[in-house]
């Protein structure tokens, strides 16, 4: 994990980011401040998900919520403030946010990660890392 990777973490409603303040040796994470999301397109990816009819309000809250993530973590990339990252995300959340990835944040992500580990301290967060 570089200095300065962003590590990135996702459920269906919350969005957690920590900063490696460490070095690639010595890892250390830092929780940053989340962002202000915009989740109002509860359209997001919902035709994919109508199998058996229209997806739930809660399945629509989910998906509009990984595309305002991945539309964040998105422009965060694109204007040079997030260089290296590291997703890790509940799993129907994961799916949702790569289909909302920018060619360039794959080309910036290190690694995923699918797990939901939102809550968890810094230390936990490098565990889950180390055991992937």
């Amino acid at each position: 994990l570089p200095h300065k990777a962003v590590i990135a973490l996702v459920d269906g409603k919350k969005f957690e980011m920590f900063r490696n303040i460490g070095n690639e040796a010595s890892p250390e994470l830092a929780e940053m401040a989340p962002p202000k999301l915009d989740e109002h397109n509860k359209g997001a990816g919902a035709h994919h998900y109508s199998s058996s009819g229209n997806p739930t309000c809660h399945l629509l809250d989910e998906y509009a919520h990984a595309a305002a993530v991945a539309q964040w973590l998105n422009s965060q990339v694109l204007g040079h403030k997030i260089e290296t990252l590291v997703v890790i995300a509940a799993p129907r959340t994961l799916g949702e946010l790569r289909r909302h990835y920018h060619k360039q944040l794959e080309q910036a992500l290190l690694g995923e990660l699918s797990k939901d580990l939102n809550g968890r301290s810094g230390p936990e967060i490098i565990a889950a890392l180390r055991s992937k």
